[in-house]
């Protein structure tokens, strides 16, 4: 009977903190992309044109291939 008693509460207990877990790693996740968005093909050309060079559609898609294999 103590068994079940504390397979209960440890149940009880586990998927409200997961529930509030997942929120929380929500609400993190979309605070850091809003703060660091990810990399874009504007963001590609606008670094490449500071650098002093102008970029094709191709070096940029090249680019963001690249970028998107090393995720």
């Amino acid at each position: 009977m103590n068994i079940w008693h504390d397979i209960l509460m440890i149940t009880i207990g586990l998927i409200p903190g997961l529930a509030i877990g997942f929120f929380l790693a929500k609400m993190f996740m979309e605070n850091y992309l809003k703060k660091n968005p990810p990399i874009n093909e504007q963001m590609i050309t606008a670094l490449m044109t500071s650098m002093g060079r102008k970029p094709n559609s191709k070096q940029v898609k090249q680019i963001m291939q690249q970028m998107n294999r090393q995720k």
